[in-house]
């Protein structure tokens, strides 16, 4: 295993987790080879001098922010990000063509990257290329929602100005946790698109209760005051609490439930046209691989059971390619992600409340939403 955080072994664990629970063989499930997003596709959201950058970096130098300990330079990068970017695009084109009505690219949701530089583990911005192939493809109002432990500064920069697309995001806050600068509730969007963009700043520690909460306290009135005509979301799993570079107490049970909500949403609202994509999530082996599986189940079909174990074959993968790591033997953490849900008539409002309230009294207003409304 490398030593930087963004280990590809992640995904090698997710799809055959999927795979030998039966996941995969679902009917109607296609696994798709795609191609590298070409240079078209990846000029819609970077600049021309960041792509030669990034095709011709060497070790040594750091420029465009390329060669930094976040963004190491390494053989065939763009090679590499492209075909992420590709298969994200593919996933979206076929939603949106009505080849299917959900997709997932599970390597995808490399949401920090910007139109000009690196940042955050992400060399291309993957969501952002499939959101702009979609406009260009005659989509009138994409929403995107983002519930990785990190804020999806990256999306909402690219699309700040663009009242055809909501970001909406679900994370820790700025204030203990990168990128630090941005994810606060003021973040509304810009001009001619206010409203647009959504923040929600959680506390350090926050739990499944108090995560689910501010969900359901925010993201369905925003999306259905916003009508997405598609959801493209991204699920990054480092929001449990095993993860080494973060913060929240998430269980695999509570971002379970998380996947259900977006479903639900996207069955709502949009048709059911609904492009996951994965993210962040650096419990290699405790969290991310169930996590993930319990998302590639949800978009498939019917969601796993959580007392389901884990089979023997992935534990002797586990064994084989994680050495020495716990290997989790169910497809639960043993929690029940029950939450309580939000209501402004509290006398003493802890942090998750008031982190809530702040998001509301932010965007609401400009969505013609009373801010003090449960109903709304």
């Amino acid at each position: 295993m490398g030593e930087h955080p963004l280990n590809p072994v992640r995904v090698e664990l997710t799809m055959a987790l999927a795979r030998d629970l039966g996941v995969l063989d679902r009917p109607g499930v296609r696994l798709e080879a795609p191609a590298p997003a070409d240079d078209a596709a990846l000029l819609r959201v970077h600049t021309p001098g960041y792509l030669d950058a990034v095709r011709t970096a060497t070790v040594g130098a750091s420029h465009h922010g390329l060669n930094t300990p976040d963004n190491p330079v390494f053989p065939h990068m763009h090679d590499a990000s492209a075909l992420v970017a590709g298969a994200t695009l593919a996933a979206a084109e076929a939603v949106w063509r009505g080849e299917t009505r959900r997709a997932v690219s599970i390597s995808g949701g490399l949401h920090h990257a910007m139109p000009d530089h690196a940042s955050g583990f992400c060399v291309y911005n993957d969501p952002a290329v499939a959101i702009a192939r979609l406009l260009d493809l005659g989509a009138e109002r994409v929403g995107y929602v983002d519930v990785d432990v990190h804020h999806g500064d990256g999306v909402q920069e690219i699309f700040y100005n663009d009242p055809r697309v909501m970001t909406i995001s679900l994370h820790e806050t700025p204030l203990t946790l990168f990128p630090y600068a941005t994810g606060f509730p003021a973040e509304t969007g810009g001009p001619g698109a206010e409203g647009t963009s959504v923040n929600i700043a959680l506390p350090p520690g926050t739990s499944d209760a108090g995560w689910l909460r501010a969900f359901h306290a925010v993201v369905p009135s925003a999306l259905r005051c916003f009508r997405p005509q598609i959801l493209v979301t991204q699920c990054g799993a480092d929001g449990h609490r095993l993860d080494p570079l973060a913060d929240l107490h998430l269980t695999v049970d509570g971002q379970r439930a998380t996947y259900l909500a977006l479903r639900d949403l996207a069955e709502e609202l949009c048709d059911g046209r609904w492009v996951a994509t994965g993210g962040g999530g650096y419990a290699l082996v405790e969290a991310v691989p169930r996590a993930w599986a319990h998302l590639l189940a949800v978009v498939t079909g019917d969601a796993l059971d959580p007392a389901l174990p884990t089979p023997a074959s992935w534990r002797a993968l586990v064994a084989d390619r994680c050495p020495g790591r716990r290997c989790p033997d169910a497809m639960t953490d043993g929690v029940n992600p029950a939450y309580l849900p939000w209501s402004p008539g509290f006398e003493t409002p802890d942090a998750i409340d008031r982190t809530i309230l702040a998001t509301r009294q932010a965007v609401f207003p400009l969505l013609g939403l009373d801010p003090a409304d449960p109903r709304d």
